[in-house]
């Protein structure tokens, strides 16, 4: 319901009345403050990304990179970058990581960028327009209540990668219909780059929160003391979608175990909280909530495919007709007093939960239909198939309480787990804990074994579109060693939708008097 919620309070906000945006003020090139561009990289540096932000249109500013990077060579590309630019760029490090990105900026903003009453930060892969600054600035000034404005983002057009020219439109669309409505209806959020900020709003709360998801802390601790934040669709940065499976399954990890932490720290004190309104904690925790429940997603399909048969199961013989000749196969089916649950409103229900969290997608796309179906089908394959990897990332946090900054660029992280940490079982379980990190074998393992025990279950109870997303679990595994490119990838990618929906029409069908489940999963971006 909040999916459908959003495309329909996106509508009302694009094409309702007063629908008309705010101009964006302009100021007297005199009257512009300095301003302090935050570029953000641990072993990830990106050049056109860090001259996208010497390249502004704009009088007073400083770029500070700030280098988290232990590899010599990334280090090196800073320090190259920084010479060729000496009196824009000053490079920042520190002895440690403490406090992953949030530490990063407090480091930064405390020693070094100290007299800029704004700053911007720029992830590693962003590209900021030349009139980032120019456009934003007057907007902060001209509203003193204003604690940051969030620029909008489309995927980057110049990325090679085949895995982001076939998602990179997602980007695209999530932001075209989530954010903008925000301004009138739900709380603004700061998304973690493409934003400029305002530094008072900083040293009131004390600095960046001490979490993995410090954006949305941020957000909400200057929400607490009256300010609030703008998001300004005028403005587009590019970002890079990630350019493997890999990249993209570490990212996705990063964003569970943080939201995880987000909600453990700093929920409590959301709900309690006097000054933002119920719209706005809503808006806040329906998004955030979504990777946690992933586990009880989980914990329905044990329930739904595994427990219930098991109990209710009953042997029954399914007759198939093919080219003349009778085929007989035993199969599982429930009990005939399930039957009543399984109903016109029911599969209208299975519908809506297919529906509702690619509805964006599908009207953005509308109009190209091929794109469409390819999109859908390349989401599934990924998205769709996140349920145990995301499962496993909840459940590590619940145990170490703990979340790891992991970097999406990052190829010196992983935990692959040596295959001697079978001989060091304490050693095995906290790297495993600890990170979750999707290189580790074990996590990979139990993706797999997920799979396969589903599928047996499915083909069991001739569960045709559950079978699509079981062999989207295997495939995920599969793809973080595969290139998206590779031949064998390239044609599984679009079985697990087709399964999908053959399944619900031979549901919608009543066909052989089964009726299909699909166990919906949020598209995520």
């Amino acid at each position: 319901m909040y999916n459908l919620g959003i495309v329909v309070y996106a509508l009302v906000y694009r094409y309702g009345p007063g629908r008309r945006q705010p101009s964006v003020p302009v100021l007297p090139t005199s009257a512009l403050p300095p301003v302090a561009i935050l570029y953000t990289t641990c072993n990830d540096f990106v050049e056109e990304s860090a001259a996208s932000c010497v390249r502004q249109d704009y009088p007073h500013y400083t770029v500070y990179v700030l280098d988290d990077s232990s590899d010599p060579d990334y280090q090196a590309q800073v320090d190259a970058f920084a010479a060729a630019h000496p009196d824009r760029v000053q490079v920042v490090r520190r002895t440690d990581r403490a406090g992953f990105k949030a530490g990063n900026m407090n480091h930064g903003l405390s020693r070094f960028a100290t007299e800029e009453p704004y700053f911007a930060i720029a992830d590693a892969d962003e590209i900021l327009p030349p009139d980032f600054l120019r456009k934003l600035v007057p907007i902060m000034e001209t509203d003193p209540q204003c604690g940051f404005v969030q620029a909008n983002h489309r995927a980057n057009p110049g990325q090679t990668s085949p895995l982001a020219q076939a998602l990179g439109v997602g980007i695209d669309l999530h932001w075209q219909w989530y954010q903008p409505l925000r301004n009138r209806y739900g709380f603004v959020m700061f998304l973690g780059h493409g934003a400029l900020l305002r530094r008072r709003c900083w040293e009131e709360i004390g600095g960046f929160p001490d979490i993995v998801s410090e954006d949305l802390g941020f957000a909400i601790r200057i929400r607490e003391r009256g300010y609030r934040g703008r998001f300004e669709e005028s403005v587009v940065c590019y970002e890079d979608f990630p350019d493997t499976v890999r990249a993209f399954r570490i990212r996705h990890m990063k964003w569970t175990r943080g939201t995880c932490e987000f909600l453990y720290k700093e929920a409590l004190p959301l709900v309690r909280s006097r000054h933002i309104s119920w719209m706005e904690k809503l808006d806040i925790l329906f998004p955030t909530m979504n990777l946690p429940l992933t586990l009880f997603y989980l914990f329905f399909m044990l329930n739904a495919n595994l427990l219930m048969p098991t109990i209710f199961g009953q042997e029954q013989p399914l007759t198939l007709s093919l080219g003349g000749e009778e085929v007989v196969l035993p199969i599982l089916t429930l009990e005939s007093g399930f039957n009543q649950i399984f109903t016109l409103d029911f599969f209208l229900i299975t519908l809506l939960t297919f529906l509702a969290p690619v509805m964006c997608f599908i009207l953005g796309l509308a109009h190209r239909p091929g794109k469409l179906f390819r999109f859908l089908s390349h989401s599934t394959a990924l998205y769709a198939a996140l349920g145990p990897l995301s499962s496993m990332g909840v459940l590590s946090f619940a145990i170490t309480r703990k979340a790891i900054f992991l970097v999406t660029g990052d190829k010196q992280q992983g935990g692959r787990g040596d295959q001697r940490q079978g001989l060091q079982p304490r050693r095995f379980w906290t790297e495993l804990l600890g990170k979750s990190h999707p290189d580790h074998w074990a996590i990979q393992g139990v993706e797999v074994l997920f799979g396969l025990g589903f599928a047996w279950v499915c083909l069991r109870m001739m569960q045709v579109s559950f079978l699509g997303l079981c062999l989207a679990f295997i495939l995920l595994p599969l793809m973080h060693h595969l290139r998206w490119e590779h031949r064998l990838v390239r044609g599984l990618v679009y079985v697990p939708f087709a399964l999908i929906v053959v399944g619900l029409m031979l549901g919608g069908m009543s066909a052989f008097g089964m009726s299909t489940v699909f166990f919906g999963y949020g598209f995520h971006f």
